[in-house]
């Protein structure tokens, strides 16, 4: 069982940036896919970026060439770089851990306010 933790969270200005980072315990996650979503009242969870075990990255277009995910499996962690932030990027972000072919284990979320 993977517990996930977000922080870095908070208020920024438009153009500005943030730095999000998830530390995992009870597993160590350099076997796993890990990723970000994030989501907005009244509206689906959308992912966000991803990293695989082997480094790769995917990105949801609407971030492509802004946000930046990477991880260091030394300290079981995570990161989201958010640069050129816009009010659109406005969203609980969530770290996720993909096991057993699905999301499975979940942060409790940071929120992300851009104005």
């Amino acid at each position: 069982h993977v517990q996930l933790v977000e922080s870095g969270g908070g208020s920024v200005q438009v153009g500005g940036s943030l730095l999000l980072s998830c530390v995992a315990s009870g597993d160590t996650i350099s076997r796993y896919c890990m990723g970000w979503f994030r989501q907005v009242p009244d509206k689906a969870r959308e992912g966000v970026a991803g990293i695989e075990s082997d480094g790769s990255t995917s990105y949801a277009d609407s971030v492509k060439g802004r946000f930046t995910i990477s991880r260091d499996n030394a300290r079981n962690t995570v990161y989201l770089q958010m640069n050129s932030l816009k009010s659109e990027d406005t969203a609980l972000y969530y770290c996720v851990c993909r096991a057993d072919d699905a999301y499975k284990y979940w942060g409790q979320g940071t929120q992300v306010t851009v104005s």
